[in-house]
């Protein structure tokens, strides 16, 4: 555990200024050309491109990433007055029954209804075949204070789902800060993404293609997956001074036998486990958190676990991740396990070494030795 200090428990440390050139509004192609800042010790750094990943990994490591796929969960709709209305899905709170944020939301109370046009995602050539899409609508059920969003009951077309429809209606939501991008929305899915549930990609994941993925299991170095349907919990701001009064959202992970018995054998062979992506760090920490013993079994339900300065480690050793936003909960997670002071010096010189940041933006790598 790496000793932390009152500063570390404040919001206002984890603040810094980042040029708004920085903020990547497309991904590098191939995938595995972004730059790499590797920590490979508490004091020793080195500037590296993702490729070059295998040189820092070895025969025994394992690898764990978040298999999740980005839902088309950005819908545009109207009011029967004719009022736009603008809804990103974030998770199944029942059988179609979904929490939601809406834009304008303060005109949506309880009762309103709302009707999607699929017509909006095709081109005058198309609209006649969107036209027999079918009626896909929603109703406003009630107001949820913890987001500020809505509870909203889906009404798909007959004899469909939602998660079918929203195929033809949806659109993969891009985060707020990209708001001049060229990319398509295959580039923001990972190429290893299975069950689509987000409202975001787990971006630490991007950075892979399959010949790397290939290659690093031809070096010895294993890969396992868990799922973390990413929602509002990962990218809802921290906003009290003291960190330690922040409530996490809950979000739905899963973490299999097969990944447990993965890091089991991992462990008995002097391997290190590498997290790929703060996602796949929650899954991970808390399923050891369900046991007193802190260690790990199999776990599938919600987590609320926020990762702070102070937290002790159970699972991780090493971490990929991109670079994230000032203030948030995921900086801090990172702060845990490299030390806030020394992240804050790394992103002031990856700023003034002109890498790229946030969710198409460059990527890190903290290894074991670096928290030790």
């Amino acid at each position: 555990m790496i000793p932390t200090s009152e500063d570390d428990l404040q919001l206002d440390s984890y603040d810094y200024h980042l040029p708004e050139e920085r903020i990547a509004q497309n991904p590098v192609t191939p995938r595995d050309h972004s730059r790499l800042l590797v920590v490979h010790s508490p004091q020793d750094h080195s500037h590296q491109v993702f490729w070059q990943l295998p040189n820092w990994l070895k025969a025994g490591d394992l690898l764990v990433l978040n298999d999740t796929r980005v839902l088309p969960a950005r819908l545009y709709g109207h009011k029967p007055s004719g009022a736009k209305v603008e809804v990103l899905l974030l998770e199944e709170q029942a059988e179609n029954r979904w929490l939601a944020l809406v834009k304008p939301g303060k005109r949506l109370k309880p009762g309103a209804e709302i009707r999607f046009d699929a017509s909006q995602r095709f081109d005058a050539s198309q609209k006649s075949s969107a036209a027999g899409l079918g009626a896909f609508q929603a109703k406003v059920l009630t107001t949820d204070e913890a987001t500020g969003g809505r509870v909203l009951q889906l009404i798909p077309p007959s004899g469909r789902t939602v998660l079918d429809t929203l195929e033809d209606y949806g659109e993969v939501p891009f985060p707020p800060y990209v708001t001049q991008s060229q990319a398509d929305s295959s580039q923001y899915q990972t190429v290893y993404a299975r069950e689509a549930r987000s409202a975001a990609a787990p971006t630490a994941g991007l950075h892979f293609t399959p010949d790397l993925l290939h290659q690093l299991h031809e070096q010895g170095v294993s890969q396992a997956f868990v799922t973390l349907h990413v929602g509002v919990g990962t990218f809802r701001p921290v906003e009290t001074s003291d960190i330690r009064k922040h409530v996490m959202h809950q979000e739905w992970l899963d973490v299999p036998a097969t990944t447990v018995e993965a890091i089991r054998q991992t462990r008995a062979r002097g391997g290190r486990v590498i997290a790929v992506g703060t996602t796949a760090v929650r899954s991970l920490e808390a399923a050891a958190g369900q046991q007193p013993s802190g260690e790990i079994t199999p776990f599938s339900g919600k987590t609320d676990l926020f990762i702070y300065p102070g937290y002790r480690w159970r699972v991780v050793d090493g971490l990929i991740t991109n670079f994230h936003l000032p203030k948030s909960s995921l900086m801090m997670m990172v702060s845990a396990l490299l030390g806030r002071q020394r992240l804050l010096e790394l992103y002031e010189e990856a700023i003034a070494e002109n890498y790229r940041f946030f969710s198409f933006g460059d990527a890190m790598l903290i290894m074991p030795e670096a928290r030790s």
